[in-house]
């Protein structure tokens, strides 16, 4: 085991910015493969494996991407939505990948009878959904990334990989274990430990390409579990360029397409909601602060359940504080919610602390806050 230094800021990742914003992960209904042994690989430290994945480029490649999550939440209402608020906390979702380039490249999220996709061509992108043959089209700036509206929140296996490795530093023990074959490619696997007893975060596995330095896959295990509680990782992987009609579009007959210029959108500013977002501490301990009011169910108005919109969410929301518990301290008082990897702080003055930390730590947060003192480690 070593300690190794942050990363610089010309790290590169694997996979483009736009289709790490916008790709999701699957795992619909299955667990990834338990990664069996792989053919030798030569031998690599872990200050060797951090430098491979920061300059790594990727080749253009095919292939399916899963995601699960298993936070140990409540039983939650409308799971069998996909694309409702209880699915995205505790399902699994899948995405194919068609990647040619930074500027050329298709993610696909099927569902039941329906698809989103998602293209990229050049500085134009497109988000079409055949459940109600719509289309948005995208104007994308010079040096843009592509818009952040995906069907699912998602993650690939880079994009995971590059908010954890954010975090190494000296508070970090980073070791290499057993080579490991994920989607038939022979990877390195690079483990990741907060040496803080107040992070939840028991350690983070990424398995690392052994060729080309790109993660094939990232798992999250809580403090002294044996199983991950989220995992997004290839299921199946092809470093071969797609055909040009998998990464190419136009809108089918009888769309409804809508234009966004992702210039004017930028010029109108951050909204509200993202303004009043703040941060305390970093790396593994970091708290975000949220305004709550968003945790408020809708009176009236409310989409029928089943159909994803706020009547879902708002019955999901409803289950989670009520398996909340009532706290108070000298930063006022509110509701705790705990699962093995996430802890949640309501409070009454209408703030939300969420981290993988230990309530401690959001309580400490919460004290900052309230006293006006500026984002700090808690």
């Amino acid at each position: 085991m070593v300690h190794v230094p942050k990363l610089s800021r010309r790290a590169r990742w694997a996979v483009p910015a736009g289709v790490l914003v916008i790709v999701g992960g699957v795992l619909a209904g299955s667990l990834i493969s338990v990664a069996q042994a792989a053919p030798g690989l030569p031998a690599r430290t872990p200050a060797q494996l951090l430098v491979q994945v920061a300059d790594s480029v990727t080749p253009p490649l095919t292939g399916t991407v899963v995601e699960t999550a298993s936070f140990g939440l409540p039983r939650l209402p409308g799971t069998q939505n996909p694309t409702s608020l209880a699915s995205l906390l505790t399902g699994s979702h899948t995405v194919r990948v068609w990647y040619a380039s930074a500027q050329h490249f298709r993610l696909a999220v099927p569902e039941p009878l329906s698809e989103s996709d998602l293209f990229r061509d050049g500085s134009t992108a497109w988000l079409w959904r055949s459940t109600t043959n719509s289309v948005t089209e995208f104007s994308l700036p010079a040096r843009e990334k592509t818009p952040a509206t995906p069907p699912v929140p998602a993650l690939t296996p880079q994009q995971a990989a590059q908010q954890v490795l954010a975090a190494v530093g000296k508070t970090t023990v980073v070791s290499v274990d057993s080579n490991v074959q994920v989607a038939g490619q022979a990877a390195y696997e690079l483990v990741l430990a907060p040496r803080d007893s107040r992070s939840l975060i028991g350690q983070v596995q990424i398995a690392i390409d052994g060729q080309n330095g790109v993660p094939l896959r990232l798992q999250v295990f809580a403090r002294g579990a044996s199983s991950p509680a989220f995992q997004v990782g290839y299921t199946s992987i092809q470093f071969v360029t797609p055909a040009p009609g998998d990464v190419s579009f136009t809108p089918p007959p009888g769309a409804k397409v809508t234009k966004v210029n992702m210039a004017s959108v930028h010029r109108a500013g951050p909204s509200t909601d993202t303004a009043n977002t703040s941060a305390f501490g970093s790396g593994w301990l970091t708290v975000l602060d949220l305004p709550s009011a968003g945790l408020t169910a809708p009176s009236g108005g409310a989409s029928a359940p089943g159909n994803g919109g706020s009547g879902d969410s708002a019955a999901v929301l409803k289950a989670l504080l009520g398996s909340a518990t009532h706290v108070s301290g000298a930063w006022g008082s509110g509701r705790l919610l705990q699962t093995s990897l996430v802890s949640v702080l309501i409070t009454d003055s209408g703030r939300m602390f969420i981290g993988a930390v230990q309530p401690s730590v959001l309580y400490a947060a919460a004290s900052h806050a309230a006293s006006g003192s500026p984002t700090q480690a808690p």
